[in-house]
């Protein structure tokens, strides 16, 4: 493996595509297009208007190491709102006219979705300075699964009522999480996500990667993200205690057994979900992730520990153990909203 081939396999992964090298017409700021489109305002007449949301693969990478230098602080209180309107009209008083679009925090551990602070946080920006969108990264699951774990969502108007789809696609969340995610499901939806990269973006790729590409060997994920790992075998066992506690209060024959702040009370065609095989989905995900990191570390164990017995000059040459935590990158910095 080569620098080259480590940050393919990262675009390959997480499915990045180059944009025109001729052009970047991407990067190119019409702003009698931009006047127009505000003017319309087409999103106040259609809820569901945004529909994709477009991010650069360096802009990826910093909010997967939280080193993003490039935006706004956002205070997490209300008062926040006033300071985002006084920001953004300060800011182009010094020279920059970038227009701020969204905004994105970290959820370590519990996957990406909008809780309730959240969506009251993303209401308001839209409210006030849309179009606006929110992105939630998750820095451990991105860690396990070798995916980088993002999201991005709108909120809906208030008092609207979406479409009922049925049930959406399955994800984990952790118990203590679930009320908080049930109650608020409803008020926002997901956007479709694409990553891009430009000629710049390309040139510091590559940078990035003849740095520290060989990191990918020093590290283990079973080793980094072990917390994690406990946290989410600890929440697996509690799943598992609550399921057996409400099947033995309901006796044979009870229904699918799903926490009531989870899914509306109300009755509907398309049956959910039961617990169990909730249960059962987070079970085998931590399963595959851990088999994944357990074989990670047996390759290099193969590559690295093992003794070469190669002849040079009538002596047999032994392979040493690779050691290079002096140049290991320094823990992903996770912190909750």
């Amino acid at each position: 493996m080569d620098a080259i081939n480590a940050r393919k396999t990262f675009e390959f992964i997480n499915n990045i595509r180059s944009v025109n090298p001729e052009t970047d017409q991407i990067y190119h700021f019409d702003e009698a297009e931009q006047k127009r489109i505000l003017n319309e305002s087409p999103w106040k007449k259609d809820p569901h208007y945004f529909t994709h949301v477009k991010i650069s693969a360096v802009a990826l990478i910093k909010m997967v190491r939280h080193k993003v230098y490039s935006l706004e602080p956002l205070p997490c209180w209300i008062p926040s709102y006033e300071y985002m309107v006084q920001y953004i009209t300060k800011i182009k008083e010094v020279g920059r006219l970038e227009n701020a679009i969204g905004w994105y925090h970290s959820h370590p551990g519990y996957g990406c979705w909008l809780s309730g602070i959240d969506v009251g946080t993303q209401m308001e920006n839209q409210k006030f300075q849309d179009p606006f969108v929110a992105v939630v990264i998750d820095p451990n699951r991105t860690v396990s699964a070798g995916k980088v774990e993002i999201g991005a969502f709108r909120t809906y108007p208030e008092n609207y009522k979406p479409p009922d789809d049925g049930p959406s696609e399955y994800q984990t969340i952790p118990l203590s999480k679930i009320e908080d995610f049930g109650v608020h499901c409803k008020q926002y939806y997901p956007l479709e996500i694409s990553h891009f990269k430009s000629t710049l973006d390309t040139q510091l790729l590559d940078q990035l990667w003849n740095k520290y590409w060989v990191n990918t060997l020093s590290q283990s994920p079973l080793l980094s993200n072990r917390e994690y790992a406990a946290r989410q075998m600890s929440d697996l066992a509690e799943k598992l205690q609550m399921t057996a506690t409400m099947a033995t209060r309901a006796g044979p024959g009870f229904g699918p057994m799903v926490p009531s702040a989870q899914f509306p009370k109300d009755k509907k065609k398309k049956q959910e979900e039961s617990q169990l095989s909730k249960i059962t989905r987070d079970s085998n995900k931590i399963s595959v992730e851990a088999t994944h990191g357990l074989i990670s570390q047996v390759l290099k164990n193969i590559l690295f520990t093992t003794n070469l017995h190669q002849k040079d000059n009538g002596s047999a040459l032994d392979g040493g153990q690779l050691h290079d935590a002096d140049t290991t990158l320094p823990p992903v910095s996770s912190s909750a909203q």
